[in-house]
Protein backbone atom coordinates (compact mmCIF):
# COMPACT_ATOMS: atom_id res chain seq x y z
CA UNK A 1 0.00 0.00 0.00
CA UNK A 2 0.98 3.29 -0.96
CA UNK A 3 2.17 5.35 2.68
CA UNK A 4 -0.36 7.84 3.24
CA UNK A 5 -3.37 6.44 1.24
CA UNK A 6 -5.09 4.64 4.21
CA UNK A 7 -4.64 7.86 6.43
CA UNK A 8 -6.63 9.80 3.27
CA UNK A 9 -9.12 6.61 3.50
CA UNK A 10 -9.64 7.35 7.36
CA UNK A 11 -10.32 11.17 6.52
CA UNK A 12 -12.59 10.83 3.92
CA UNK A 13 -14.60 8.46 6.19
CA UNK A 14 -14.56 11.02 8.60
CA UNK A 15 -15.60 13.81 6.61
CA UNK A 16 -18.92 11.86 6.22
CA UNK A 17 -19.65 10.48 9.31
CA UNK A 18 -18.87 14.31 10.70
CA UNK A 19 -21.64 15.19 8.08
CA UNK A 20 -24.05 12.43 9.32
CA UNK A 21 -23.55 13.45 12.59
CA UNK A 22 -24.01 17.03 11.83
CA UNK A 23 -21.09 18.41 12.87
CA UNK A 24 -19.50 19.46 9.27
CA UNK A 25 -21.66 19.79 6.37
CA UNK A 26 -18.32 19.58 3.63
CA UNK A 27 -18.13 16.40 5.16
CA UNK A 28 -20.48 15.01 2.46
CA UNK A 29 -17.62 15.29 0.10
CA UNK A 30 -15.57 13.01 1.69
CA UNK A 31 -17.27 11.02 -1.04
CA UNK A 32 -16.35 12.55 -3.58
CA UNK A 33 -12.51 11.86 -2.12
CA UNK A 34 -13.33 8.33 -2.39
CA UNK A 35 -14.20 8.69 -6.10
CA UNK A 36 -10.98 9.99 -6.64
CA UNK A 37 -9.04 8.15 -4.61
CA UNK A 38 -10.93 4.57 -6.40
CA UNK A 39 -9.79 6.45 -9.87
CA UNK A 40 -5.97 6.73 -8.50
CA UNK A 41 -5.99 2.99 -7.34
CA UNK A 42 -7.71 1.34 -9.53
CA UNK A 43 -6.27 2.99 -12.66
CA UNK A 44 -3.28 2.17 -11.73
CA UNK A 45 -3.81 -1.40 -10.68
CA UNK A 46 -5.40 -2.10 -14.46
CA UNK A 47 -2.65 -0.53 -16.10
CA UNK A 48 -0.03 -2.94 -14.67
CA UNK A 49 -2.23 -5.92 -15.49
CA UNK A 50 -2.61 -4.59 -18.57
CA UNK A 51 1.00 -5.21 -19.47
CA UNK A 52 0.91 -8.23 -17.76
CA UNK A 53 -1.98 -10.39 -18.47
CA UNK A 54 -3.99 -11.81 -21.44
CA UNK A 55 -7.99 -10.33 -21.84
CA UNK A 56 -9.23 -13.33 -20.06
CA UNK A 57 -6.85 -13.42 -16.69
CA UNK A 58 -6.98 -9.48 -16.97
CA UNK A 59 -10.73 -9.73 -16.32
CA UNK A 60 -10.90 -12.31 -14.36
CA UNK A 61 -8.08 -11.62 -11.90
CA UNK A 62 -9.62 -7.56 -11.52
CA UNK A 63 -12.96 -8.94 -10.70
CA UNK A 64 -11.93 -11.83 -8.57
CA UNK A 65 -10.18 -9.54 -6.35
CA UNK A 66 -13.19 -7.10 -6.23
CA UNK A 67 -15.47 -9.28 -5.72
CA UNK A 68 -13.78 -11.19 -2.85
CA UNK A 69 -12.95 -7.57 -1.33
CA UNK A 70 -16.47 -5.62 -2.23
CA UNK A 71 -19.48 -8.15 -1.95
CA UNK A 72 -19.07 -10.14 1.28
CA UNK A 73 -19.45 -7.46 3.98
CA UNK A 74 -22.03 -5.41 1.54
CA UNK A 75 -24.35 -8.30 1.66
CA UNK A 76 -23.56 -9.20 5.12
CA UNK A 77 -24.88 -5.89 5.83
CA UNK A 78 -27.86 -5.92 4.03
CA UNK A 79 -29.01 -9.53 5.41
CA UNK A 80 -28.27 -8.57 9.06
CA UNK A 81 -30.26 -5.43 8.78
CA UNK A 82 -32.66 -7.02 6.64
CA UNK A 83 -32.95 -9.62 9.67
CA UNK A 84 -33.23 -6.49 12.23
CA UNK A 85 -35.72 -4.89 10.67
CA UNK A 86 -38.09 -7.96 9.94
CA UNK A 87 -37.96 -7.96 14.22
CA UNK A 88 -39.02 -4.56 14.26
CA UNK A 89 -41.34 -4.67 11.96
CA UNK A 90 -43.02 -7.50 13.85
CA UNK A 91 -43.27 -5.98 16.96
CA UNK A 92 -44.41 -2.74 15.49
CA UNK A 93 -41.70 -0.55 15.71
CA UNK A 94 -41.68 2.48 13.22
CA UNK A 95 -43.27 0.34 11.14
CA UNK A 96 -43.42 2.91 7.87
CA UNK A 97 -39.37 3.07 7.85
CA UNK A 98 -39.15 -0.54 8.12
CA UNK A 99 -41.60 -1.00 5.27
CA UNK A 100 -39.72 1.76 3.40
CA UNK A 101 -36.14 -0.29 4.23
CA UNK A 102 -38.35 -3.18 2.69
CA UNK A 103 -38.97 -1.58 -0.28
CA UNK A 104 -35.78 -0.25 -1.26
CA UNK A 105 -33.75 -3.12 -0.45
CA UNK A 106 -33.84 -4.61 -4.14
CA UNK A 107 -32.10 -1.84 -5.46
CA UNK A 108 -29.65 -2.00 -2.99
CA UNK A 109 -29.06 -6.15 -3.29
CA UNK A 110 -28.57 -5.10 -7.67
CA UNK A 111 -26.46 -2.08 -7.19
CA UNK A 112 -28.90 0.50 -9.16
CA UNK A 113 -29.72 2.29 -5.49
CA UNK A 114 -28.58 5.76 -7.46
CA UNK A 115 -30.78 4.89 -10.09
CA UNK A 116 -33.51 5.16 -7.97
CA UNK A 117 -32.60 7.58 -6.09
CA UNK A 118 -32.97 9.60 -8.96
CA UNK A 119 -36.18 8.17 -10.03
CA UNK A 120 -39.58 9.77 -9.82
CA UNK A 121 -40.33 5.97 -7.88
CA UNK A 122 -37.76 7.45 -4.72
CA UNK A 123 -39.86 7.68 -1.86
CA UNK A 124 -37.28 8.98 0.65
CA UNK A 125 -34.00 8.15 2.49
CA UNK A 126 -33.49 5.02 4.55
CA UNK A 127 -30.86 5.58 7.27
CA UNK A 128 -30.00 2.01 6.54
CA UNK A 129 -29.08 2.21 2.81
CA UNK A 130 -29.29 5.53 2.11
CA UNK A 131 -25.18 5.86 1.73
CA UNK A 132 -25.49 2.99 -0.25
CA UNK A 133 -25.76 5.08 -4.02
CA UNK A 134 -22.13 5.43 -3.80
CA UNK A 135 -21.09 2.29 -3.39
CA UNK A 136 -23.81 1.51 -6.18
CA UNK A 137 -21.84 4.48 -8.14
CA UNK A 138 -18.72 2.93 -7.21
CA UNK A 139 -19.44 -0.96 -8.70
CA UNK A 140 -20.82 0.64 -12.00
CA UNK A 141 -17.52 2.11 -12.27
CA UNK A 142 -15.77 -1.46 -11.69
CA UNK A 143 -18.18 -2.68 -14.19
CA UNK A 144 -17.04 -0.19 -17.26
CA UNK A 145 -13.92 1.19 -16.83
CA UNK A 146 -11.73 -2.00 -17.10
CA UNK A 147 -12.65 -2.79 -20.48
CA UNK A 148 -12.40 1.30 -21.66
CA UNK A 149 -8.78 0.80 -20.32
CA UNK A 150 -8.31 -2.37 -21.76
CA UNK A 151 -9.79 -1.24 -25.29
CA UNK A 152 -7.74 2.11 -25.35
CA UNK A 153 -4.00 2.24 -26.79
CA UNK A 154 -1.75 3.27 -24.41
CA UNK A 155 -0.52 6.37 -26.82
CA UNK A 156 -4.09 7.25 -25.95
CA UNK A 157 -4.37 6.79 -22.59
CA UNK A 158 -3.83 10.20 -21.64
CA UNK A 159 -6.49 12.00 -23.50
CA UNK A 160 -8.97 9.37 -22.15
CA UNK A 161 -8.44 10.94 -18.53
CA UNK A 162 -8.21 13.94 -19.80
CA UNK A 163 -11.60 13.82 -22.34
CA UNK A 164 -13.13 11.99 -19.25
CA UNK A 165 -12.17 14.83 -16.90
CA UNK A 166 -14.27 17.01 -19.47
CA UNK A 167 -17.10 14.87 -19.68
CA UNK A 168 -18.25 15.00 -16.05
CA UNK A 169 -19.39 18.85 -15.91
CA UNK A 170 -20.47 18.64 -19.78
CA UNK A 171 -22.57 15.67 -18.69
CA UNK A 172 -24.08 17.46 -15.43
CA UNK A 173 -25.19 20.79 -17.67
CA UNK A 174 -27.03 18.31 -20.18
CA UNK A 175 -28.90 16.88 -16.93
CA UNK A 176 -29.56 20.61 -15.67
CA UNK A 177 -30.82 21.18 -18.71
CA UNK A 178 -32.87 18.15 -19.29
CA UNK A 179 -34.74 19.16 -15.58
CA UNK A 180 -35.16 22.83 -17.05
CA UNK A 181 -36.84 21.29 -19.77
CA UNK A 182 -38.90 18.50 -17.83
CA UNK A 183 -37.94 16.22 -20.92
CA UNK A 184 -37.55 12.98 -18.47
CA UNK A 185 -40.67 12.83 -16.63
CA UNK A 186 -39.14 9.44 -14.86
CA UNK A 187 -36.46 11.21 -12.82
CA UNK A 188 -36.78 12.54 -9.34
CA UNK A 189 -38.33 16.34 -9.26
CA UNK A 190 -35.43 17.44 -7.05
CA UNK A 191 -32.89 18.40 -9.53
CA UNK A 192 -29.92 18.72 -7.48
CA UNK A 193 -30.17 15.50 -5.36
CA UNK A 194 -30.51 13.23 -8.97
CA UNK A 195 -27.79 14.94 -10.35
CA UNK A 196 -25.66 14.27 -7.51
CA UNK A 197 -26.42 10.30 -7.58
CA UNK A 198 -26.28 9.47 -11.09
CA UNK A 199 -22.74 7.62 -11.90
CA UNK A 200 -22.30 9.49 -15.08
CA UNK A 201 -21.81 12.90 -13.11
CA UNK A 202 -18.95 12.01 -11.10
CA UNK A 203 -16.49 10.53 -14.18
CA UNK A 204 -14.71 13.72 -14.02
CA UNK A 205 -13.54 12.38 -10.11
CA UNK A 206 -12.65 8.97 -11.28
CA UNK A 207 -10.96 10.59 -14.05
CA UNK A 208 -8.64 12.81 -11.94
CA UNK A 209 -7.71 10.14 -10.13
CA UNK A 210 -6.80 8.33 -12.62
CA UNK A 211 -4.46 11.19 -14.62
CA UNK A 212 -2.58 11.57 -11.24
CA UNK A 213 -1.95 7.85 -11.56
CA UNK A 214 0.43 8.27 -14.42
CA UNK A 215 0.76 11.94 -15.20
CA UNK A 216 2.83 14.48 -13.37
CA UNK A 217 0.97 17.72 -12.18
CA UNK A 218 2.87 21.11 -11.68
CA UNK A 219 3.77 22.80 -8.79
CA UNK A 220 1.05 20.43 -6.51
CA UNK A 221 2.03 22.44 -3.11
CA UNK A 222 1.42 26.10 -4.59
CA UNK A 223 -1.74 23.92 -6.24
CA UNK A 224 -3.02 23.11 -3.08
CA UNK A 225 -2.73 26.18 -0.86
CA UNK A 226 -4.42 27.97 -4.14
CA UNK A 227 -7.77 25.30 -4.43
CA UNK A 228 -8.04 25.47 -0.40
CA UNK A 229 -8.46 29.14 -0.55
CA UNK A 230 -10.10 29.31 -3.63
CA UNK A 231 -13.05 26.83 -2.87
CA UNK A 232 -14.54 28.31 0.12
CA UNK A 233 -14.23 31.99 -1.46
CA UNK A 234 -16.22 30.41 -4.54
CA UNK A 235 -18.24 28.68 -2.91
CA UNK A 236 -19.68 31.57 -0.84
CA UNK A 237 -19.36 33.73 -3.43
CA UNK A 238 -21.73 31.46 -5.14
CA UNK A 239 -24.24 31.38 -2.40
CA UNK A 240 -23.94 34.84 -1.39
CA UNK A 241 -24.34 36.39 -5.52
CA UNK A 242 -27.27 33.54 -6.00
CA UNK A 243 -29.20 33.65 -2.80
CA UNK A 244 -28.40 36.77 -0.93
CA UNK A 245 -26.44 34.71 1.80
CA UNK A 246 -23.37 33.10 2.74
CA UNK A 247 -24.82 29.75 3.81
CA UNK A 248 -24.18 27.29 6.55
CA UNK A 249 -20.43 28.14 6.88
CA UNK A 250 -19.39 24.97 7.94
CA UNK A 251 -20.16 23.70 4.27
CA UNK A 252 -17.67 26.16 2.95
CA UNK A 253 -20.25 27.41 0.15
CA UNK A 254 -20.90 23.88 -1.07
CA UNK A 255 -24.16 22.60 0.79
CA UNK A 256 -25.31 19.53 0.09
CA UNK A 257 -26.39 18.58 -2.70
CA UNK A 258 -24.50 21.09 -4.94
CA UNK A 259 -27.70 23.77 -7.16
CA UNK A 260 -27.37 27.19 -6.72
CA UNK A 261 -25.29 29.15 -8.04
CA UNK A 262 -24.68 26.06 -11.36
CA UNK A 263 -22.39 24.64 -8.56
CA UNK A 264 -24.53 21.13 -9.79
CA UNK A 265 -22.18 21.30 -12.82
CA UNK A 266 -18.15 23.16 -11.88
CA UNK A 267 -18.40 22.31 -7.98
CA UNK A 268 -18.14 18.73 -8.06
CA UNK A 269 -15.25 19.59 -10.74
CA UNK A 270 -13.54 21.82 -8.34
CA UNK A 271 -13.50 19.90 -5.44
CA UNK A 272 -12.03 16.62 -7.05
CA UNK A 273 -9.42 18.47 -8.93
CA UNK A 274 -8.82 19.95 -4.72
CA UNK A 275 -8.51 16.09 -4.08
CA UNK A 276 -6.67 15.03 -6.67
CA UNK A 277 -3.90 17.67 -5.48
CA UNK A 278 -4.24 16.20 -2.56
CA UNK A 279 -3.54 12.65 -2.89
CA UNK A 280 -0.42 13.86 -5.43
CA UNK A 281 0.81 15.65 -3.00
CA UNK A 282 0.56 12.91 -0.57
CA UNK A 283 1.98 10.06 -2.81
CA UNK A 284 4.86 12.46 -4.06
CA UNK A 285 5.23 15.23 -2.52
CA UNK A 286 4.74 13.41 0.92
CA UNK A 287 2.75 15.76 2.49
CA UNK A 288 0.82 15.72 5.92
CA UNK A 289 2.80 11.88 6.17
CA UNK A 290 3.48 12.25 10.19
CA UNK A 291 -0.38 12.65 10.42
CA UNK A 292 -1.76 10.44 7.63
CA UNK A 293 0.75 7.61 8.86
CA UNK A 294 -0.20 8.12 12.78
CA UNK A 295 -1.29 4.31 13.93
CA UNK A 296 -5.11 4.81 14.52
CA UNK A 297 -5.51 6.69 10.74
CA UNK A 298 -4.02 4.00 9.19
CA UNK A 299 -5.79 1.55 11.02
CA UNK A 300 -9.37 3.38 10.52
CA UNK A 301 -8.08 3.67 6.68
CA UNK A 302 -7.92 -0.18 6.74
CA UNK A 303 -11.01 -0.64 7.74
CA UNK A 304 -12.51 2.21 6.45
CA UNK A 305 -14.88 0.05 4.19
CA UNK A 306 -16.37 -1.29 7.00
CA UNK A 307 -16.98 1.70 8.64
CA UNK A 308 -18.55 3.33 5.87
CA UNK A 309 -20.70 0.20 5.35
CA UNK A 310 -21.94 0.12 8.91
CA UNK A 311 -21.92 3.42 10.27
CA UNK A 312 -25.31 5.04 8.72
CA UNK A 313 -27.51 2.43 10.63
CA UNK A 314 -25.51 2.87 13.67
CA UNK A 315 -26.33 6.47 13.88
CA UNK A 316 -29.56 6.10 13.25
CA UNK A 317 -30.12 3.65 15.91
CA UNK A 318 -27.62 5.22 18.64
CA UNK A 319 -29.86 8.72 18.02
CA UNK A 320 -32.87 6.29 18.74
CA UNK A 321 -31.73 4.67 21.47
CA UNK A 322 -30.07 8.20 23.46
CA UNK A 323 -33.96 10.18 22.39
CA UNK A 324 -35.93 7.17 23.86
CA UNK A 325 -33.30 7.63 27.10
CA UNK A 326 -33.71 10.94 28.25
CA UNK A 327 -30.85 12.63 26.98
CA UNK A 328 -30.92 16.12 27.61
CA UNK A 329 -31.15 17.91 24.26
CA UNK A 330 -27.90 20.36 24.97
CA UNK A 331 -25.80 17.33 25.03
CA UNK A 332 -28.12 15.08 22.68
CA UNK A 333 -25.78 15.33 19.31
CA UNK A 334 -22.55 14.92 21.43
CA UNK A 335 -23.72 11.46 22.60
CA UNK A 336 -25.26 10.63 19.34
CA UNK A 337 -21.71 11.24 17.71
CA UNK A 338 -19.41 9.73 20.28
CA UNK A 339 -20.85 6.82 20.60
CA UNK A 340 -22.06 6.08 17.20
CA UNK A 341 -18.30 6.70 16.62
CA UNK A 342 -17.15 4.04 18.95
CA UNK A 343 -19.75 1.51 18.16
CA UNK A 344 -18.57 1.55 14.24
CA UNK A 345 -15.19 1.71 15.16
CA UNK A 346 -16.05 -1.94 17.05
CA UNK A 347 -18.31 -3.04 14.60
CA UNK A 348 -15.98 -2.55 11.80
CA UNK A 349 -12.76 -4.16 13.65
CA UNK A 350 -14.87 -6.82 14.72
CA UNK A 351 -15.86 -7.30 11.00
CA UNK A 352 -12.66 -6.75 9.30
CA UNK A 353 -11.06 -9.49 11.62
CA UNK A 354 -13.05 -12.04 12.03
CA UNK A 355 -15.37 -11.92 8.55
CA UNK A 356 -13.55 -9.26 5.80
CA UNK A 357 -9.84 -10.62 6.51
CA UNK A 358 -10.09 -14.49 5.87
CA UNK A 359 -11.72 -13.79 2.77
CA UNK A 360 -9.15 -10.70 1.33
CA UNK A 361 -6.26 -13.43 2.31
CA UNK A 362 -7.87 -15.68 -0.50
CA UNK A 363 -7.42 -13.11 -3.01
CA UNK A 364 -3.28 -14.07 -3.05
CA UNK A 365 -5.04 -17.71 -3.51
CA UNK A 366 -6.85 -17.38 -6.10
CA UNK A 367 -5.98 -13.98 -8.00
CA UNK A 368 -2.33 -13.57 -7.19
CA UNK A 369 -1.13 -10.64 -9.27
CA UNK A 370 2.60 -11.70 -8.72
CA UNK A 371 4.25 -14.44 -10.59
Amino acid sequence: MIPGLDGLRAIAFLLVFLDHTNYLYIGWAGVQLFFVLSGFLITDILLKMKERFQPKQYFSKFYGRRILRIFPVYYLYLALIAIIVGVLLANGYRVHYMQRFQEQLPYALTYIYNFYVASSKYTGESWFIGHFWSLSVEEQFYIIWPLVILLTPGKHIKKLFLCAIVLGPVIRLALTFIYVKHLFPFLSSDMPLSVYVLPFSHIDSFAMGSYIARFEIPRPKLQLVILALLVPILGFSANYLSKGSLGELSALGFAFPLANGMKQVWGYSLLAYLFAVLIYTVVHEKLFMSVLESRALRYMGKISYGLYVYHFAIIWFVARIAGDNGVPEAYLNHVIAIASLVVTLLVASTSYRFFEKPILDLKERFFRLST
